[in-house]
């Protein structure tokens, strides 16, 4: 054990000489051993689903209604196929299908590797699994191997996903670029966006299918704490391919652009060695991220709602009837995104379908709201078939159906207030540009945060508004059924976030693959192909035009970034609505059903009131270190492509020396990875067991400070990112000192946007759910072993977090290396 940790270390640059975690992890283990009686389990351990079978809808028991969601969930997985193939078949030139699968092959190490570390850090929770249901608990070796199957479940299913979309996202990327041949803006938007849904139908269908699995198939005693098991172990699985993919990403992007500012040369020029890096960073980052991302919040909110039906809902008939109306709501919301998608699809190819030029964003947008439209109809309509009569009240249907659509709605809402703030057409992004032109880099910037700042101002009052109604409405008659109906309505407001799931999805993954599409197109050289211009009349019937090639590629990535924009606040948004129904079942244990300690949830109660304190600080940390990592890996991908490019001997940059970029970018993505996953792991463990109520108010500290620091950053980097873009494209002044200015914007929020910000959803995911057996296992641990003993694992385990914490600067730091 200390051998391995030990290995652990060294991969966070340098060996930690005390293996204080395992030593601190071997204390607990003794501790726990020692309890002679444990209380009965409260929370999550004794979560027990009620028999389904026991209440009817439309005639048809509960369990066997639901068997008929497995067919759907089935359809969705075919439909995500048929796409996928229909992609893989559509042509592309030779020159960029080779692009295109070099691309994926680095993207294929980068995730074997990720897969590993990810196995690794699964250890840390294992432990506490062990440790919490087997010693403490002592639940059976069967059912805790159960529940550790169902955690590995939850981190496959992530990864899964992760591996499905970029497989889509690199067939998609070559065959954009070759759409781009034809002349015609139709099929350059077509192919991005039937890779996104491919990925959304599959993500969703494949969350579904499992938790429905877990719904129906395992027995109600252990069903609960495999849902958490589930959710916790996807929730790891997003945290580390967020985090690690968005620190390779933007090491990457970084490494790349500022050739543009040192060499003069053009964007994704094919003999800079980054050029590659920066490709498998856009799928590392920008399509894993968001993939495992979407599969772990579809997941933790459903886990979040179920938790609360049974623990805040006494009536086991109201308890199935709800739980049988959410899974149903789940199915219906993916006909409802596959109903929309093929509506607007033939609305766009009407309107759009030969045109010589069109607005990228416009049929991306009208998508969005037809999904929303469609969702809501569908939402009121089932909910009047399923549940006419909630308890003995005729009228909750409407009432719930209202909640959710306040969040269907925030999904169409948000994206247009994100465009406010970051699309090419947007006065705040003009205004980037503008500053730029007459005071540089430091004026874009400086438009940037401001872009940032007020989008969080608009994008939060919206989210309180649309908060608020859901609560007004819980307060119309649904506490008859449910202690602290306002938090189940929260619960269904994020809920409908995700009631548009697969059109969130794919509108985000749009963004990968035509930033993909534009570097495939370079990195092919096939304007140098002798002949081509023949070959291409001859063998696809295409009279080619390789400028307008570009250019409609260069304009469709602004539509890409735009669009990657709008799903990040609504993700970051469940995490933070959703966190607040999670945050009530650790409520619920420690108060014994509101009934004891209810008064230490307040401000006179001084654990409290710090614990809202310390998550700020956390957050402040996180983003810090995430840049950090950033950062110094980015420096020395600079350092290695000055040193190896080679504009005048070659048309292209060698494969050894891309791969060496690569390898660079997964190595400070791993190290950075470690230092933040150890710190926030042991910070979890360390404030659950200072003091319960102390724990509570960390929990949400971090979701209020998280919100608007991801909010803030995300935005502020799609600002400077599509002002950059708006130089290119509409100003066509590459190379002058304004698009200097504004690449060094774009350099500041790459890890503004897409390392720090987006990784802040799946952290606080992480530590809620994490925090549902932590704090538990330090309650248990009061009672055997009295607060001395817990105490005392506080103050180690935050001794070992803060030692990653200090190493995740002082350990990263750009230190000048001998050559």
């Amino acid at each position: 054990m200390r051998i391995w940790f030990d290995n652990l270390c060294s991969l966070a640059r340098g060996p930690l000489k005390i293996s204080a975690g395992m030593a601190f992890l071997s204390m607990l283990a003794c501790a726990s051993a020692r309890a002679q009686e444990v209380q009965e389990a409260s929370g999550e351990a004794n979560l027990k689903l009620p028999d389904l079978s026991q209440v009817s809808f439309l005639g048809i028991d509960g369990h066997k209604i639901l068997l008929f969601g497995l067919i759907f969930c089935v359809f969705g997985l075919i439909f995500g196929l048929t796409i996928y193939s229909r992609l893989k078949n559509l042509p592309v030139h030779k020159s960029m299908r080779d692009i295109s699968e070099l691309i994926y092959e680095t993207c294929k190490t980068y995730l074997i590797t990720q897969g590993k570390f990810i196995l690794l850090l699964e250890i840390f929770i294992a432990i506490v699994i062990v440790l919490y249901f087997g010693v403490l608990l002592k639940f059976e070796a069967m059912r805790v191997a159960i529940i550790l199957l169902f955690s590995l479940v939850g981190i496959a299913g992530s990864y899964g996903v992760a591996w499905f979309g970029i497989r889509v996202n690199t067939f998609a990327n070559s065959r954009t670029a070759f759409a781009s041949l034809r002349g015609k803006p139709y099929p350059i938007y077509h192919t991005p966006l039937q890779a996104g849904m491919s990925i959304g139908m599959m993500l969703i269908s494949v969350e579904l299918l499992i938790m429905l699995f877990i719904l129906l198939f395992i027995p109600g005693d252990y069903a609960g704490p495999c849902f958490i098991g589930f959710a916790i172990g996807e929730s790891l699985g997003a945290a580390a391919l967020r985090i690690a993919g968005g620190i390779f990403t933007k090491i990457a992007d970084i490494g790349s652009d500022l050739m543009k500012i040192v060499f003069k040369i053009k964007e994704d020029d094919a003999r800079n060695p980054g050029v590659i890096a920066d490709c498998t960073g856009d799928n590392a980052g920008d399509s894993v991220g968001p993939s495992a991302d979407g599969f772990e919040t579809y997941g933790v909110t459903g886990v979040a709602l179920i938790t609360f039906i049974l623990l805040g809902v006494s009536s086991p008939t109201v308890q199935v009837q709800l739980l049988v109306w959410i899974f149903i709501m789940r199915i219906v919301m993916l006909i409802a995104s596959a109903a929309a998608y093929f509506i607007n699809g033939a609305i766009a190819k009407a309107r759009f379908g030969n045109v010589d030029e069109m607005n990228y964003e416009a049929p991306l947008t009208s998508l969005v709201w037809i999904t929303s439209v469609v969702s809501i109809g569908f939402t009121y309509l089932v909910s009047y078939l399923i549940i006419p009569s909630l308890g003995q009240d005729t009228t909750q249907w409407w009432k719930l159906a209202t909640i959710i659509s306040c969040g269907t709605l925030a999904g169409a809402i948000i994206p247009e207030l994100v465009k406010v703030f970051t699309s090419t057409e947007s006065r705040h992004v003009r205004e980037v540009v503008s500053s730029a032109q007459e005071g540089g880099a430091s004026l874009g910037i400086l438009s940037g945060f401001v872009a940032g700042n007020f989008s969080a101002y608009y994008i939060g009052l919206a989210m309180v508004v649309l908060m608020s109604l859901g609560y007004l409405i819980s307060e119309m008659g649904l506490a008859t059924f449910m202690i602290a109906a306002p938090v189940f309505a929260f619960g269904l407001v994020a809920f409908g976030f995700l009631g548009m799931g697969p059109v969130t999805i794919a509108v985000d993954s749009y963004g990968p693959v035509t930033d993909n599409a534009q570097s495939v197109y370079e990195l092919s050289l096939i304007e140098q192909v002798p002949g081509i211009q023949q070959e291409l009349k001859r063998d696809y019937n295409i009279d080619v035009n390789f400028e307008r090639a570009k250019e409609m590629l260069e304009a469709n990535d602004g539509a890409g970034n735009t669009f990657k924009a709008t799903a990040k606040p609504v993700l970051i948004g469940t995490a933070v609505v959703g966190a607040t129904t999670m945050i009530f079942s650790i409520i619920m244990a420690l108060t014994h059903g509101l009934t004891m300690n209810v008064n230490k949830l307040s401000l006179l109660h001084a654990p409290f009131v710090l614990g809202l304190i310390t998550g700020g600080a956390m957050i402040y940390w996180f983003t810090g270190a995430s840049t950090q990592a950033v950062t110094t890996g980015a420096y020395r991908a600079v350092e290695f492509i000055k040193a190896n490019i080679h504009l005048e001997e070659a048309k292209a940059a060698s494969i050894a020396d891309s791969k060496k970029v690569v390898e660079i970018c997964t190595k400070y993505a791993q190290r950075g990875m470690l230092n933040i996953f150890i710190a926030v792991f042991f910070a979890t463990l360390s404030f659950a067991f200072v003091e319960p109520f102390f724990f509570i108010g960390y929990l949400f500290s971090i979701a209020i400070f998280g919100l608007y620091q991801a909010i803030f950053m995300a935005n502020a980097g799609g600002a400077w990112d599509n002002a950059k873009k708006i130089v290119e494209v509409e100003l066509k002044q590459k190379g002058t000192p304004l698009h200097d200015a504004t690449v060094v914007g774009d350099t500041v929020g790459d890890p503004f946007k897409d390392t720090s910000s987006v990784a802040l959803n799946p952290v606080i995911k992480f530590t809620t759910l994490f925090g549902l057996l932590a704090v538990e296992l330090a309650v248990q641990l009061t009672v055997t072993q009295g607060s001395n003993v817990t105490h005392a694992l506080a103050a180690a385990f935050f001794a070992v977090s803060f030692f990653f914490v200090y190493r995740s600067f002082y350990g990263m730091r750009i230190r000048q290396e001998a050559h």
